[in-house]
């Protein structure tokens, strides 16, 4: 995996990232740091894309035992350290998975696995911040 970093110029703190896939994805930092608030932190799209990687393992968990999913969507809520490195040091994802006659236990499931075996980004993040989940089924 690949991914090349350009600082936008010398009149901020934005950047542009371009995946190994080929993807363009721009960052910025916050006003007080430089930035002019024009993309999401880098800190932000490391949150995003650890509940991007965890509901990607439950949708297709969930699609191979055959429940009739419609949605799934993952609300993040992270604290950091107040110092330098600022790591996350709590994180809690809440899923809420809408379907059609969906077995709360199976959704459950899925999102057990996700984070025991399956999601690379949450396993990394566990390693300096408590990870705990919460899940909510809606019938459709």
């Amino acid at each position: 995996m690949e991914c090349t970093v350009s600082w936008l110029g010398t009149d901020g703190m934005a950047f542009s990232a371009e995946t190994g896939s080929g993807h363009l994805v721009n960052m910025d930092g916050a006003p007080e740091a430089g930035g002019r608030n024009l993309a999401p932190r880098p800190m932000e799209l490391l949150l995003a894309g650890a509940g991007g990687c965890s509901a990607f393992d439950v949708v297709l968990i969930l699609q191979r035992s055959r429940q009739a999913i419609t949605a799934c969507n993952v609300s993040l809520r992270a604290e950091r350290t107040s110092e330098d490195p600022k790591v996350f040091t709590k994180i809690n994802l809440h899923f809420q998975v809408t379907g059609k006659d969906l077995d709360a236990a199976r959704v459950d499931r899925a999102v057990k696995l996700s984070h025991e075996k399956y999601c690379s980004a949450t396993a990394m993040l566990a390693k300096t911040a408590e990870l705990t989940y919460s899940v909510e089924v809606i019938a459709e």
